[in-house]
């Protein structure tokens, strides 16, 4: 049929951006979502041109689910859209599978159409028990009740911005291949900050960030990495399950580019040995009534008490909580000293090698910054465990906490086996999904060599939880 014909939504990128800053806007201030849920619905009914609605929902170890619903049947069904749980791994036996899907309505996006295809928009959702109910594995919904708590209770909103590398291959599917060469190649080696115009590494680069920016993530810089074809797009801060979110619509859309390009966007943590892997600084700190509570001043390193205690809790459960930032087999080599890898489980201004960094700041971006947390973590737990652990964890007696030299594991077997015994992860995720994260966990690892050695092994990339298909997995 003639494209022409098809009279679907494609706006201009300006366009697109000044629909999604203004609703970004909406869920910042915290509008009710009862309203929300009115204009997001008379804005579809009244908008002929949109065909499908795309819903987005997370599994336990962060894969992206996507499903797209007839935007006719949404508007229909929008309170009872269910879909068989027991074809997510981790989240429910085939006995009892099925599962709800409620649609967060403040967390709504216009995508660019020569991107996403046209007469679409994206909404996230939380998933649901068959009754109704909050369901357990999702890590999404966790953190939402986090934020609302702390906000209802304390007056804080939790906000987290993350520096989140990647590297782009050569050919498509280029992780799914991996087992047919043993290697990834590189698309530029031209180094960090340095890219010439419409190499294929600054056409990617530049693509993303156009996209970016008119899904209204607010960009700040972008550039080439440490590594060769390594690649950092950074955008603005977000209250936590916004800025989640967004990294999962980072990852999309680095993925999305890629592919058009005939190119493969990675986010394995450490996909080349010898060169500097990918991490995923995330950086938080929180406000109360519109004032930064980890800025002082005169406080050590500018930072407030606070914001320490904020500090010592993580490290004090460092170890605990490796195994949710660090969350694959491949993530332990990036683990590695020699390249300037944050594995020391202390705080400081100026170490790189340390878990947390604290950046030089003002009373307006006075932050944390928790270095050791890989890519491919779900970032749903991610932001979980630092903002549970930092405001309700315990402290250790141990002197001088802050310059301790203690490592994390470098490999996954030890995180698991912390992780395990820690009774501080059980209650951060309760008893049951902590057991289901680690079964996940200790199958992928199994598959794996159990020593990394010096290069990398096939199965840590084919069984990696964000390359490996259901298919793949059911052929061990």
């Amino acid at each position: 049929m003639a494209t022409e014909l098809r009279d679907f939504l494609m706006l201009p990128y300006a366009e697109l951006e000044e629909l999604n800053l203004k609703a970004k806007q909406q869920r910042k201030d915290r509008m009710a979502a009862d309203k929300i849920q009115e204009k997001r619905l008379k804005y579809l009914t009244e908008e002929q041109r949109i065909k499908a609605v795309t819903v987005l929902f997370s599994d336990l170890e962060g894969r992206m689910h996507m499903l797209d619903y007839d935007k006719k049947f949404l508007l229909k069904s929008a309170d009872n859209l269910t879909f068989d749980g027991s074809s997510i791994r981790g989240f429910t036996p085939q006995r009892e599978s099925d599962l709800r899907l409620a649609l967060d309505w403040g967390a709504f996006y216009w995508a660019p159409a020569d991107i996403f295809g046209p007469g679409k928009v994206l909404i996230f959702a939380d998933v649901l028990d068959r009754d109704g109910s909050p369901f357990a594995g999702d890590i999404r919904g966790k953190l939402k009740k986090l934020s609302v708590e702390a906000f209802e209770k304390d007056g804080y909103t939790l906000n987290a911005a993350n520096e989140i590398e990647g590297f782009l291959f050569q050919g498509l599917d280029a992780e799914q291949r991996y087992h047919e060469t043993g290697k990834f190649d590189y698309v530029n080696t031209g180094g960090y900050y340095h890219s010439l115009p419409g190499d294929a590494l600054r056409t990617f680069i530049d693509t993303v960030a156009e996209v970016q920016r008119a899904m209204g993530f607010e960009n700040e810089k972008d550039h080439p990495e440490v590594a060769p074809s390594q690649f950092e797009i950074n955008y603005s801060y977000g209250e936590v399950v916004a800025a989640a979110d967004q990294i999962q619509l980072y990852k999309l859309i680095c993925r999305q580019v890629a592919t058009r390009l005939g190119l493969t966007a990675s986010f394995l943590p450490k996909p080349v040995v010898g060169v500097n892997g990918s991490g995923m600084h995330t950086n938080v700190s929180i406000t109360k009534a519109e004032k930064n509570i980890f800025w002082d001043a005169k406080g050590e390193e500018k930072i407030s008490s606070f914001a320490w205690d904020f500090v010592d809790r993580i490290l004090t459960h460092g170890n605990d909580l490796c195994l949710l930032l660090n969350a694959s087999v491949n993530a332990y080599r990036r683990l590695d000293p020699h390249f300037e890898a944050p594995n020391q489980i202390k705080a400081s201004a100026v170490d790189r090698g340390s878990m947390i960094r604290i950046p030089i700041g003002n009373e307006r971006s006075a932050r944390v910054e928790v270095r050791s947390v890989g890519p491919d973590a779900n970032p749903y737990m991610v932001m979980l465990a630092v903002f549970e652990t930092g405001l309700h964890g315990t402290v250790s007696k141990e002197k001088n906490l802050r310059q301790a030299e203690h490592y994390l594991p470098d490999n996954i077997y030890d995180a698991l086996t912390n992780f395990r015994k820690a009774d501080w992860t059980t209650k951060l995720l309760g008893a049951d999904v902590k057991a289901r994260y680690a079964d996940l966990k200790q199958a992928s690892a199994d598959r794996c060599s159990r020593l990394l050695g010096t290069f990398v092994k096939v199965p840590e990339v084919q069984y990696h939880h964000e390359v490996y298909n259901q298919f793949l997995w059911n052929l061990f």
